[in-house]
């Protein structure tokens, strides 16, 4: 199909084809939002700085959930004896690891950079920033300035630190070079208890290091449930992972013997090195964001409901928008900003539905893992009042008893109203998600989940109990 709009144009020294769609950054969001565009029609110009796929490819979520199930299958060769399989560790070989990791990105990078060939869009090598030409907004790489009527900034987010730390890659690091270790430490404190900081602490610990999380706030996880976050340390304290939680970090120092920290409590500790996982940054600074004109609050970038920045035909989508810095997240927006496009542009009739961050669902790959959609029960009854809850304990669930997992699934729903947060924790978890989104995107009623049918035995019919007992007719479960 031709351009959609003449005034798409891409200009330098030796001329340029022009483009409907320029995307800066092809990480999660950007390559989902160019795959779609391409998919719809559009002509389409993917700016990367480095390779297509992103931190979550390359740097974050395929290599992280690598090393966990690395992690997962020495704690099943360390726990077989309990069924009935005797087996011993011979020795952790954490290069191994690395390069099992870097196996499945290769194959995951191989299959994404053809799907982006084989939709004919232009990868643009190199490093792009916004600029303005002719009043109107560009991207420019080198020396070459490519302008479109819809411009999408994806450039994601970066490893954040604290003011008083250096990170020198060796006895101080972030969760981008704890990746490219080639050996374990005996001990490590991560600093951080969130997502990331339990990830680590969790695949570390299966691999023998003595571990020591450190949470300014009063628990880890705190984006989650307050039952979670309970379970959680829990089952951390029963696997000797040690945590600090309500004390920052006061003063820091290492050398070639180690890391010391000193907390706000006056609480010392030392370690071999020490991760920092306080979280993650959004990728604006020194990129011409609002040079040209983009509103950015914090280093995020302002957007209507539609994704649209402060200039019009200026999108941006993934962990550049405030809310959970989830790599899904990013892709739904890419899809969501190819398909509002492609309705303004009378490509596509109905316009897609706005991405609501409550019902995107989420998951920390610990062990034990936690998954959860919607609201938890805090935030529930501050915004709508009167609400019901319900905990089915895995310990009814015949599945999770040959897993030999503990962990619930938190039910919440409006006063007589359908379920607005669910809330799991234990061995895979993750797999129930699906089901659980469901649930809460479609405003269902446990009465409705109630009359499913789950295969026996299976964890899911964990979600099935629970919504039984809270349609008011309990079966496996008490209370």
């Amino acid at each position: 199909m031709a351009a959609f709009y003449d005034t798409a144009r891409a200009t330098d020294a030796h001329g340029a084809e022009p483009f409907d769609l320029v995307v800066l950054g092809a990480g999660s969001g950007g390559y989902a939002c160019a795959l779609r565009a391409a998919q719809l029609g559009f002509t389409v110009a993917l700016v990367e700085k480095d390779k297509v796929g992103g931190t979550c490819l390359h740097r974050g979520c395929i290599p992280t959930k690598a090393m966990l199930h690395a992690a997962e299958v020495a704690d099943s060769v360390r726990g077989g004896s309990q069924f009935g399989v005797h087996a011993a560790i011979d020795k952790i070989d954490l290069a191994g690891v690395v390069a099992y990791a870097d196996s499945v990105v290769g194959r995951m990078y191989k299959g994404l950079s053809g799907l982006v060939s084989g939709n004919g869009i232009t990868v643009v090598q190199g490093n792009g920033r916004l600029t303005a030409q002719d009043g109107r907004p560009s991207v420019t790489v080198g020396d070459r300035t490519y302008q479109a009527r819809n411009l999408i900034l994806a450039t994601g987010s970066y490893p954040r630190s604290l003011p008083e730390l250096e990170i020198d890659g060796a006895k101080i690091l972030t969760s981008e070079q704890a990746l490219r270790l080639d050996r374990l430490p005996a001990s490590a404190i991560v600093l951080g208890g969130g997502v990331i900081g339990v990830e680590f602490a969790s695949a570390w610990r299966s691999f023998g290091v003595d571990v020591t999380i450190v949470e300014a706030l009063p628990r880890l996880v705190s984006g989650e449930d307050s039952s979670i976050s309970n379970a959680l340390e829990r089952a951390f304290r029963k696997r000797k992972i040690n945590m600090v939680t309500g004390a920052a970090l006061s003063e820091c120092q290492a050398d070639e013997s180690g890391v010391r920290v000193e907390l706000v409590d006056g609480q010392r500790l030392e370690a071999e090195l020490m991760l920092v996982a306080v979280g993650r940054g959004p990728q604006t600074a020194g990129l011409g964001f609002q040079e040209s004109g983009v509103d950015v609050d914090d280093g995020f970038v302002r957007v209507t409901e539609r994704l649209e920045t402060s200039v019009s035909g200026v999108y941006a989508v993934g962990d550049l928008v405030r809310g959970p810095q989830l790599a899904h997240r990013g892709f739904a927006h890419g899809i969501f900003v190819a398909e509002e496009i492609a309705n303004r542009a009378g490509v596509l009739e109905q316009a897609p539905a706005t991405i609501v961050d409550a019902n995107v669902p989420r998951v920390t790959y610990c062990d034990p893992e936690i998954a959860s959609v919607g609201l938890g029960e805090a935030e529930a009854r501050t915004r709508f009042g009167e609400v019901e809850t319900f905990t089915y304990d895995l310990a009814g669930n015949g599945k999770s008893q040959i897993l030999k997992t503990r962990g619930f699934v938190k039910l919440v729903r409006r006063s007589s109203g359908p379920v607005i947060g669910i809330h799991m924790i234990g061995a895979r978890v993750s797999e129930l998600v699906g089901e659980a989104q469901l649930i809460t995107n479609w405003d269902a009623f446990p009465a409705d989940v109630a009359d499913l049918i789950h295969a026996h035995p299976s964890q899911t019919e964990a979600l099935g109990e629970a919504h039984l007992a809270l349609a008011g007719k309990p079966l496996h479960s008490h209370g």
